[in-house]
């Protein structure tokens, strides 16, 4: 069994932990449940997905905060979410998945995501594609800005007041030159719409990495553009993030430096 399919093992059975745990008519009354529910999922399938992947790299390492952003030491490390969307996992809806991307030297070379309700699996290995349940993914092709469908959202609560005024600018910006603008969570939901070219664009005023890395790749191996917000090249340095099809990727950035 190659890296890949020892990954995307790993990672089905930990989206199966994760959907046993689901429950539709979840409805959490206070802060307090959410973070106990929150925790309970991150602790169950941290438990069962850690160990089997460090396994599997020798000599790899765990970034252990999922809400980490910021460029890593050198070698290679597994960045995971164990429940990417956790916060629709708690609530009964269905927007969630588990992902896992390896980094190499802060570029990532492998990313899985599973969606354990659809059992949708997209994998992306640098330099050789992206695939949804074994077959190729493709961006989008459209080239006017007026015609696209484009998406940000918050990377995490408590976000710098700063960032949030740039996000609702840009949304409003946005909501003026694309043909509709969706905001919500997780960013890696989005992102594999943009890979398979049912969205045409995301951006995030963020460098959270788990949230950001699985898709980076799938829409670069799909054939998107991936850079900041400026339009300059991306890496886990970058404060920002926007990922697209590229025939619309210069008018999406000039739209959100002009509401900066």
């Amino acid at each position: 069994m190659n890296l890949v399919e020892h990954t995307v093992e790993v990672v089905v059975a930990a989206g199966e932990l994760l959907r046993e745990r689901y429950d539709v008519s979840a409805r959490p009354g206070s802060l307090d449940e959410i973070v106990r529910d929150i925790h309970a999922n991150d602790d169950a399938v941290l438990a069962l997905i850690k160990e089997p992947l460090l396994r599997a790299r020798p000599g790899s390492r765990w970034a252990e905060d999922e809400l980490a952003g910021g460029a890593l030491p050198p070698g290679e490390w597994w960045v995971v979410d164990t429940a990417e969307g956790n916060i629709n996992h708690v609530h009964g809806m269905a927007e969630w998945a588990v992902t896992a991307a390896l980094v190499r030297d802060n570029s990532p070379v492998l990313a899985v995501v599973v969606l354990p309700l659809t059992g949708d699996v997209h994998t992306a290995v640098r330099g050789g594609g992206a695939q949804l349940n074994g077959q190729p993914l493709r961006v989008s092709a459209k080239s006017e800005l007026g015609a696209a469908l484009v998406g940000t959202g918050q990377a995490k609560p408590g976000e710098a007041v700063e960032d949030l005024h740039r996000m609702g600018a840009s949304v409003t910006a946005m909501l003026t030159n694309a043909l509709v603008v969706r905001v919500s969570v997780p960013a890696t939901m989005q992102l594999i719409h943009v890979a398979a070219g049912r969205m045409d664009a995301f951006w995030q005023y963020s460098d959270v990495r788990s949230g950001l890395l699985p898709g980076a790749l799938l829409v670069a191996e799909s054939g998107g553009a991936v850079t900041d917000t400026h339009g300059e090249p991306w890496s886990l340095s970058s404060k920002d993030f926007l990922a697209s099809a590229p025939g619309v990727h210069a008018a999406v950035a000039g739209v959100l430096a002009a509401a900066a």
